[in-house]
């Protein structure tokens, strides 16, 4: 299937804003109708409204649980419902998206009235747990092209490989807010000034380099992991310099704010399949089909810890699997040690 030949600039365009980065990029593609660029503008959109929530959320009374749970069984908190309800209704509004699929509901908005070829998936809100202790959260996104020639979208629709993603990216809500994006072509960072009221390109062709020094998962796991995470776990706490070791621990318990850490600083984030997550914890759709297209994006690798995550494909919108991301030698060590594999 076809993906827009979308490119930001050849020339740096630090200090621009993502609007800005995002309509110069289309220039510069033949026949380009704006579609594209204005659904990226409206997840754009989408973020600068969340924010803007997520800044008040102790003064405005969306803090804390509904008292209800989400078809993960998570309990959901007033900040999920109210970035979900945002993002679905920013996206319905220009027509370019024909339907989305999030975490939060248990099947997928179709737009009738849209004429638009893409499909959005999203964890409109990442780390929900973290939300009433001030921790950084975030939204997760990706998007598909979607063939019209054969009328409405279906569910059936999103079940394809995160290859097929023609872009993909992340918010960060922490000490500031970040939005990362890469149409496959590049990682860019650009960071939202709220006195201007834009994102503001702040981190220009990410890199995520080849090999860290931090590893992140989720240690109180330790006794459902499979032998081979618990040998590869205790050979990076191994004290051998002349290896680069021991790696230093760090885990906040968000993907997001892991997965950020991990972009800029390297290394590796584990969330393996375990006793009680026998096919994994974390969404293909939502959370590891996203992260993968940036990372790979921007030179790292993302994996099952036997598979190529950007190849699986899903059998239901709420597919789980295991997800090891980070700097392309780490991961390869994972996967050597934990499986007996070697990088896809």
């Amino acid at each position: 299937m076809s993906t827009p030949s979308w490119s930001p600039p050849d020339v740096s365009q630090e200090g621009a804003t993502l609007e800005t980065f995002i309509l110069e990029g289309m220039f510069k593609v033949d026949g380009a109708t704006g579609a594209f660029t204005s659904l990226l503008n409206q997840l754009c959109l989408a973020a600068k409204l969340i924010t803007t929530r997520v800044r008040r959320a102790g003064l405005a009374d969306i803090l804390g649980y509904t008292g209800e749970t989400n078809v993960q069984g998570e309990r959901v908190q007033k900040l999920d419902t109210l970035a979900n309800d945002l993002l679905i209704a920013t996206l319905k509004r220009r027509g370019h998206c024909a339907a989305v699929a999030t975490e939060e509901l248990p099947e997928a908005v179709f737009f009738p009235e849209s004429k638009g070829s893409y499909l959005v998936v999203a964890d409109p809100l990442d780390g929900s747990s973290n939300i009433d202790v001030n921790i950084s959260i975030g939204t997760i996104f990706g998007i598909y092209r979607c063939d019209r020639s054969q009328g409405l979208p279906t569910t059936e629709s999103f079940l394809r490989p995160g290859s097929e993603m023609v872009a993909a990216g992340y918010v960060i809500y922490g000490s500031s807010t970040v939005l990362v994006l890469s149409t496959g072509n590049g990682v860019h960072g650009f960071t939202w000034d709220p006195s201007a009221g834009e994102f503001f390109l702040s981190h220009e062709n990410i890199r995520c380099p080849r090999r860290g020094n931090i590893y992140s998962i989720n240690e109180g796991n330790a006794q459902r992991w499979t032998d081979g995470v618990r040998s590869w776990a205790a050979h990076l706490k191994e004290s051998a310099p002349e290896q680069g070791l021991p790696y230093s621990h760090r885990y906040v318990g968000s993907l997001v704010a892991d997965a950020h850490r991990t972009l800029f600083k390297g290394g590796i984030f584990a969330y393996p399949a375990d006793l009680k997550s026998p096919k994994g914890k974390l969404r293909l759709l939502y959370e590891a089909n996203p992260m993968a297209f940036v990372f790979e994006a921007a030179g790292g690798a993302a994996t099952t810890g036997t598979e190529r995550i950007l190849d699986v494909v899903p059998t239901q919108l709420h597919a789980r699997v295991p997800l090891v991301l980070g700097s392309v030698e780490d991961v390869a060590l994972y996967q050597r040690l934990a499986h007996g594999t070697t990088a896809p």
